[in-house]
């Protein structure tokens, strides 16, 4: 009756571990976590597209450095190409050819605040890829942690069947020797089939995380069949963190929040521009003038000096429309840092939750279900017990068993959760 011996095996080892062998045998190409979110970040298009952004960015930074190009008018005037034969009688002409040139004074240290905004500007695109890739991290590190949780469902699901398989083995010999009834090898047989569409469940689960991950990874992987290497279970960490501290350090550090910072920056620097942008540039000038006449040839030079009259437009729409941006940016970052700080004090509760009831179940529930399995087995193999009384028992220990994992499962999203929260790995 071996069947009745407890197959699982201490602290269950056997159903969460994810051992490398079934990667090799399987042909995947196996990945850490670390190396799945590495290449996540150097080929998903998300982020390749945020990435795009800097240059774009760059090449702004270098418009704003260049100065105001001079401009040359060439000119000729009061050419007889109609034939009118300029003369001292009829006065006409003489013949003009002239050349301008004209430069643009910026007055205001327009172009000074015209980099410095630009420079904010690329830092903000950077900031924003920082924060694409803070959010792929998450969602990558979600994905491998299901496929490692689903992995593990299915060695748990085939470990099980096993036992059924077993169990239905030993009662068909038993049913030919005429020991039980024929209803004995029915129930088992039912059992055994009912949890094979448990494993046909869990190699779908396995199927549609493993699906994610590569969709996820980026379209360098398409074709290939991508595993993640690791452990469900992982030595569970402390939950004596501070909480007041992890808050404050998701606010220096969210990418999030340093987006809105390099606003409010940027906006400063772009009401200096704006302001700037109100004084009115001067228009200097030379010029060449060459005449020819029916008397003779002179030249002639010419200075010029233009100044606009701000009468009408004095830029009071910009100046009014970046005063209105600070004011909206210091209400955003009012409202980021609360969003950060209930995020990182729900992440901390979650993560407290679920360490213990990880801790509650490997004390409590795991024991106590594979003892009762095993007197339930003792009993039915004695003969003072129905099968049914055996397979509640196994199903309660597999009940447990599922639970237990699903607590581990919980307990790495919610360290990935509070890792996020805080932009930090601040538990392994």
């Amino acid at each position: 009756m071996s069947f009745l011996k407890v197959r699982f095996p201490q602290q269950a080892a056997l159903s969460l571990l994810l051992p490398a062998l079934l990667c090799a045998q399987s042909g995947a190409r196996t990945l850490t976590i670390a190396q799945a979110v590495s290449e996540a970040v150097d080929n998903n298009l998300s982020v390749l597209a945020e990435r795009a952004n800097i240059p774009v960015a760059e090449a702004t930074l270098i418009t704003a450095r260049l100065k105001p190009n001079p401009v040359l008018s060439l000119g000729a005037d009061h050419l007889d190409v109609l034939g009118t034969r300029y003369n001292s009688i009829n006065n006409a002409g003489p013949n003009e050819i002239n050349a301008r040139i004209d430069f643009l004074i910026e007055r205001a240290h327009k172009r000074e605040y015209r980099v410095e905004t630009a420079q904010f500007n690329r830092q903000l695109a950077e900031a924003r890829l920082a924060e694409a890739i803070r959010n792929l991290r998450i969602t990558v590190i979600s994905a491998c942690v299901d496929l490692i949780q689903a992995k593990a469902n299915l060695t748990l699901a085939e470990e099980i069947l096993k036992n059924y398989q077993e169990l239905f083995q030993i009662n068909e010999a038993r049913v030919n020797a005429g020991s039980v009834s024929p209803l004995e090898l029915v129930r088992s047989r039912v059992a055994m089939l009912q949890f094979k569409n448990q494993v046909q469940r869990a190699q779908l689960g396995v199927t549609r995380a493993r699906t994610r991950v590569q969709s996820l990874l980026g379209p360098q992987v398409l074709g290939q069949k991508i595993d993640i290497a690791g452990e469900l279970k992982v030595p569970l960490a402390p939950a004596t963190l501070p909480v007041e501290k992890l808050e404050q350090l998701a606010i220096e550090s969210r990418p999030e929040l340093q987006t809105v910072r390099l606003n409010q920056m940027r906006s400063v620097a772009e009401l200096k521009l704006q302001l700037a942008n109100a004084k009115t540039d001067y228009t200097y000038g030379t010029e060449y003038r060459r005449q020819q006449g029916i008397n003779g040839t002179s030249n002639s030079m010419g200075v010029f000096l233009s100044v606009p009259l701000a009468v009408n437009n004095k830029n009071q729409g910009e100046i009014a429309r970046v005063e209105a941006e600070q004011k909206l940016y210091a209400r955003q970052m009012e409202a980021l840092a609360i969003n950060a700080r209930n995020e990182v004090r729900a992440a901390y509760d979650s993560f407290v939750a679920s360490r213990e009831l990880v801790e509650s179940i490997e004390k409590d529930l795991l024991d106590n279900a594979r003892k009762a399995r095993d007197t339930a087995g003792y009993v039915y193999r004695a003969g003072a017990s129905s099968l049914l009384e055996f397979l509640d028992a196994q199903r309660a220990l597999n009940d447990s068993m599922q639970s237990y994992q699903e607590a581990l499962g919980d307990y790495r999203r919610a360290v990935v959760n509070l890792n996020a929260s805080v932009n930090k790995e601040i538990i392994e």
